[in-house]
């Protein structure tokens, strides 16, 4: 197939998304490949083993013996110059936590899949967004996709996102959801992303003759190193990083624009817009949820509503003036987390208010917990939901305390 807008060649496969997420990083012409089995992330690495076995990846693919060491190596690789990429889900992601901070810290171009599963206990290896939200301060770019194509584009953009910044960026996913479901993905061609995303030119390498140490006991204080240089203390290098996640934006923005000019598909915003333009009332989901948002707004609009969706593509780092700006003539937004923050509440519904605080928006919000543990998100029980914040805008509280579950307790 030939995409008449760019004038790129792609084949389209019916894929499911593990495999959508593996071709992405054999596109992407990775080097080094580590990671350890896990419902249902398995899939994505079992690909990439077969590739390289095929001969049709030119990488090293390291068996190990847990997730930490997934990570450990991968950020070993990079630190040695190579394009490295992991996969993981729910614990195996809980288990790689003291990596995620030394990647991020080292501010290495890692690409991790998150292929978002339930966390225990109990045991439950259905899909809820609580593995990667729990990471969402180790300092990753994370990135979510609402179908396999977007899994495909979300990869080979996130290294070249990645190696500009030098922030790692992890792409989440529904599991089993997208993970195991199968659906047209249109597959580029190499010689076309090889143009989109050149050969990896790292900060870091691995030389003989000019060794290095990395990531040495660092201090609060700046200090004169050995040749009497003034380092950055510990502060320093957070706020640096800190910065490169709040800057990224605008690099993740205009990979989007290119991967569109190219390949035919823009990802030019960090938010997915559904019939915003009239809106008053708006569903805000992440994730395969945000495409099911659209159903139940379709159904809401033939009962007369005004409804619209705002999907967030982006959440680290959280686009808050984009945010700010799709929701300014709202009067109530409708939030479905299929996270909760124990003791508060879902954690797109903070960073909504948060967003919105102090601002002209003048909002009601209102935050439905759903679909934890694989349980089941109708476009219905959606839109039942939005009819139900509809009516208690007439009690006289803007904001709840609290969230609503959407369950039989």
């Amino acid at each position: 197939m030939i995409d008449k807008k760019s004038g790129s060649n792609s084949d389209i496969q019916i894929l499911d998304g593990n495999r959508a997420a593996a071709i992405g990083a054999k596109l992407s012409r990775v080097q080094v490949i580590a990671a350890y089995p896990i419902t249902p992330q398995t899939p994505v690495t079992e690909a990439l083993s077969e590739f390289v076995e095929r001969g049709e990846l030119d990488a090293q693919y390291i068996a190990v013996e847990s997730e930490h060491s997934a990570l450990a190596v991968c950020t070993s690789a990079s630190i040695a110059g190579a394009r490295a990429f992991t996969a993981t889900s729910s614990h195996g992601l809980a288990y790689m936590h003291e990596m995620l901070h030394w990647a991020a810290g080292t501010r290495l171009p890692l690409v991790l899949a998150c292929v978002n599963r339930a966390i225990g206990a109990p045991w439950n290896v259905l899909n809820d967004q609580q593995d990667s939200i729990s990471q969402r301060d180790t300092g990753w770019i994370q990135i979510y996709a609402r179908n396999n194509q977007e899994i495909l584009d979300s990869v080979i953009q996130a290294y070249k996102i990645a190696e500009t910044v030098y922030v790692p960026v992890m792409i989440c996913y529904d599991g089993y959801i997208l993970s195991h479901t199968e659906m047209p993905v249109a597959i580029p061609l190499q010689q076309d992303v090889d143009r989109f995303l050149p050969q990896y030119r790292p900060h870091t390498i691995l030389d003989s003759s000019n060794p290095k140490n990395y990531n040495l006991v660092t201090l609060a204080n700046p200090r004169i190193n050995a040749e009497g240089v003034l380092c950055h203390g510990y502060m320093e290098l957070r706020y640096l990083l800190q910065e490169a996640l709040q800057n990224s934006r605008e690099t993740i923005r205009k990979v989007g624009q290119e991967f569109g000019e190219l390949f035919g598909r823009s990802y030019t915003d960090l938010l997915w817009k559904e019939k915003m333009e009239d809106a008053d009332i708006v569903i805000v989901a992440m994730g395969s949820l945000a495409m099911e948002a659209i159903v139940a707004s379709k159904m809401l609009r033939e009962e007369g509503y005004k409804t619209g969706v705002l999907g967030l593509r982006l959440f680290r780092p959280f686009p808050k003036a984009d945010v700010l700006k799709a929701l300014s003539k709202s009067r109530l937004v409708v939030i479905f987390d299929k996270n909760i923050s124990y003791g508060s509440e879902g954690a797109v519904c903070s960073e909504i208010k948060a967003a919105l605080y102090g601002s002209q928006v003048n909002a009601a919000i209102r935050n439905f917990i759903v679909g934890l543990g694989g349980r089941d998100v109708t476009a219905r029980e959606m839109a039942d939901a939005v009819k139900k914040s509809i009516a208690s805008l007439t009690e006289g509280v803007p904001n709840k305390g609290y969230p609503e579950w959407i369950c039989h307790i």
